[in-house]
């Protein structure tokens, strides 16, 4: 069963002068006094691209911002924009969220694999009648002398390791790893942000706790000090855990990689740069 949403809730982790007037508005917001020259951007975040764009837009007298955080992730980075941590309710709890709090536009920037909450936004962003940009990190790709087997989901990336023994290095998040269970004879090196908990059902397996980003030649040494033979992980694309692809590329090591899931047909871009591009032109 997948966990359900935290209770929302509002914060702030940027400099009490950027958000105090935010945190007024947002518990009461009178739209018909609001200053039509400040836009206000609800960006749905938990990436990296998301956190940039919050640090780019901050400071700025024309646009107010909050970040919508799922709550997964126990300690998030700090943000410099007002955050909001919790669901909506799916896209007509979060079309009333945009209504109520005067949002003039949506920022999908969720992580590639959130693919329910991208469906929602874009359902939303129709209900409320507010444009909506997907920012999202191109998808890695297969380069000469990668060694990858693709499949479409955790289940099928830990029955493509196969039935000998292997060592393997897992990189998914930790509501995933529980599907590592129906393969109990390899042993797993098993790294995530937050740690898994309650530990895994198997015989050998070692947790890392630990955030990216891995340089490669951190992550080359991580693979030969634990003789890893297989690499399990998501397409999350980025540089910031491209380390342990490249890694696996020189030793020669397999990649076992899930495919990205389908998302939402809306206009999608790949840079903070046309993101705020997108967000000038409103």
């Amino acid at each position: 069963m997948a966990p359900s949403s935290p209770m929302p809730t509002m914060d702030s982790h940027g400099p009490p002068d950027a958000w105090s007037g935010a945190m007024e508005r947002d518990s009461a917001l009178d739209v018909s006094k609001r200053d039509v020259s400040t836009r206000r951007i609800l960006i749905l975040g938990g990436t990296t691209e998301a956190r940039l764009l919050a640090e780019r837009l901050a400071g700025r007298d024309d646009i107010t911002v909050t970040v919508s955080l799922a709550g997964r992730t126990r300690n998030p980075l700090d943000m410099p924009a007002m955050v909001r941590v919790g669901g909506f309710g799916g896209p007509t709890g979060l079309a009333d969220y945009v209504r109520t709090e005067a949002i003039d536009a949506l920022v999908d920037a969720t992580h590639p694999f959130a693919a329910i909450m991208s469906f929602n936004a874009a359902e939303a962003a129709k209900i409320a009648d507010v444009p909506l940009l997907a920012l999202a990190r191109p998808a890695w790709e297969c380069r000469p002398g990668d060694n990858w087997r693709e499949v479409e989901n955790v289940a099928d990336a830990v029955a493509a390791l196969g039935t000998a023994p292997r060592r393997v290095l897992v990189a998914l998040g930790r509501n995933e790893v529980a599907a590592l269970e129906a393969a109990p004879q390899h042993s797993y090196l098993v790294r995530s942000v937050d740690p898994v908990e309650p530990g895994l059902r198997l015989d050998d397996v070692r947790y890392i706790v630990a955030r990216g980003p891995f340089p490669e030649d951190d992550e080359r040494e991580l693979l030969e000090r634990h003789a890893i033979d297989a690499v399990l992980a998501k397409n999350g694309g980025g540089e910031a855990t491209y380390g342990k692809i490249a890694a696996a590329r020189a030793l020669g090591i397999e990649v076992v990689l899930v495919r990205r899931p389908a998302r939402p047909d809306v206009r999608k871009i790949g840079s903070i740069e046309e993101a705020l591009a997108w967000i000038g032109n409103l």
